[in-house]
């Protein structure tokens, strides 16, 4: 078991006044298992990265005061320290399930006839029942997440840090994921940090709150319950998701529209990966479809097929008349980029996957210059979208500088930006808080009653609740 400390601890990224901590006091002690809370921004995945000795040096940004693991600076207890990061996608290493695993122990020096027993125990853990040499590539978002948390639990480390480990995973992978981790603390006495945006799932298994404002300052800190009796009012107000509190719901208004996309026989897939039966479905405009089912199912895939960018299967997928660029040019995997842009705008489930540009204003500026849009109109679009979307002070900043939720944002702001008819969105409430999530969620309400259609894969059962005109429902 080991402990860790901060003592005046500052941290500020270079060029960024974003997610900086200031002045930090905090004592974490040996085999205390921790929820850290905190509005979308406010520095906990900050906070992490230093306890995990991740941050980098005088090039990456400014650091003042001290912070130890275990007595000492966290570079130097990195075989004892394991982390889950925001985006499992960017720990996934090797090509194969059973060597990504082993990596860190094999690393570590572990001995070889040690590693492979607690390979298939890790991934056992987590519900990750693949073949240990299917390739990574290969895998959904949340059996990647699923992944990282095996390679992280089979060192076996004395301080475990997990950001946001459970945002991909749909209902039932929450509730295993978080019972092996609670698990693991158990048989090795570890020390557990885990940043979460939903608080529910995780008060059963922790014993302290910690939850961050702005720069770092501690708003509350103590028990569970006493958190949340005490400060459960202040802590709504500050975009903290506490149990029992309904999310706020937007009005709704509009008429459904006509139909934009018909399937028949459709099936789904990636091209050496499993196939998804979809059958025939209609995408309508001025609608909300929700696509959910458990990680695997091809959720993913559909979404890519929707979105003309990946091509079907089997069966066909076509556009309406009107919908489409021309009448022998239905199905959307056949359309130009130019012509999908103002049809179906996609975004993906990382979303560092779709930024071109070094600063957020220009990549919310990218598509409607593509569309020669002029650049009153560009900067007035741009200006709204960032006030919605609590982005105004980011506005200059490089996007894959952003915490998790402000990308996501971002993402889903630059398709709002080319004003597409139909929008699918893959796990769009990703990192939100719940202030972020009922402005994200208010502004898509708006454009679905406008009458664009929007597509939604999600695992977000209070979007779905709100939401939803439609449902897909993959197994």
């Amino acid at each position: 078991m080991i402990g860790a400390s901060a003592r005046g601890w500052s941290w500020r990224h270079a060029g960024r006044a974003r997610h900086a901590i200031s002045d930090l006091d905090l004592d974490i002690a040996a085999g205390e298992r921790v929820l850290l809370l905190g509005a979308s921004g406010s520095g906990k995945s900050t906070l992490l990265q230093g306890l995990a000795g991740l941050l980098g040096g005088s090039e990456e940004g400014d650091e003042s005061g001290r912070l130890l693991v275990d007595g000492a600076p966290p570079g130097e207890r990195r075989s004892r320290i394991g982390m889950v990061l925001q985006n499992p996608d960017s720990q996934v290493i090797l090509s194969r399930v059973g060597d990504d695993v082993a990596f860190g122990m094999e690393n570590f020096t572990v001995e070889r006839r040690a590693i492979w027993p607690r390979v298939r125990r890790a991934l056992d853990a987590v519900g990750l029942s693949l073949p240990l040499h299917r390739d990574t590539a290969r895998l959904s978002g949340g059996q990647q997440q699923r992944l990282a948390l095996a390679g992280v639990l089979a060192m076996n480390p004395g301080l475990l840090l997990l950001d946001e480990p459970t945002a991909n995973l749909d209902p039932a992978g929450v509730l295993e994921v978080r019972d092996a981790v609670a698990a693991a603390v158990e048989r090795t006495g570890a020390t557990l940090v885990v940043v979460e945006h939903r608080t529910e799932v995780w008060l059963p298994v922790v014993d302290r709150l910690i939850v961050l404002g702005e720069a770092g300052a501690i708003l509350a800190d103590g028990a569970p319950a006493d958190v949340i009796d005490t400060e459960g009012e202040r802590l709504t107000r500050a975009g903290v998701w506490v149990p029992g509190v309904e999310p706020p719901r937007p009005p709704r208004g509009g008429v459904r529209g006509a139909a934009l996309l018909r399937s028949h026989g459709l099936s789904v897939g990636y091209p050496s990966g499993r196939r998804t039966d979809i059958g025939d479905v209609e995408i309508l405009g001025g609608a909300t479809t929700v696509v959910s089912g458990p990680n695997g199912s091809g959720k993913s895939a559909l979404a890519l097929t929707l979105g003309g960018l990946l091509p079907p299967r089997a069966g066909r997928l076509e556009a309406a008349a009107g919908f489409a660029p021309a009448a022998d040019r239905r199905a959307p995997i056949a359309w130009r980029s130019r012509e999908l842009l103002t049809r179906i705008g996609s975004v993906f489930q990382n979303p560092e996957h779709q930024f071109l540009t070094g600063s957020v204003r220009d990549e919310l500026a990218c598509g409607p210059r593509a569309l020669g849009r002029d650049e009153a109109t560009i900067a007035e679009l741009c200006d709204g979208l960032l006030e919605r979307l609590r982005l105004t002070g980011l506005a200059e900043a490089n996007p894959y500088t952003l915490s998790g939720g402000e990308q996501r944002r971002l993402s889903v702001a630059t398709i709002l930006a080319t004003q597409p008819e139909l929008i699918v969105l893959d796990e769009p409430t990703f990192g939100q808080d719940r202030n972020t999530w009922a402005e994200l969620v208010g502004l898509l309400a708006e454009i679905v009653a406008a009458g664009t259609g929007v597509v939604a894969v999600t695992h977000d059962l209070d979007f779905t609740d709100v939401l939803a005109d439609r449902r897909i429902e993959l197994s």
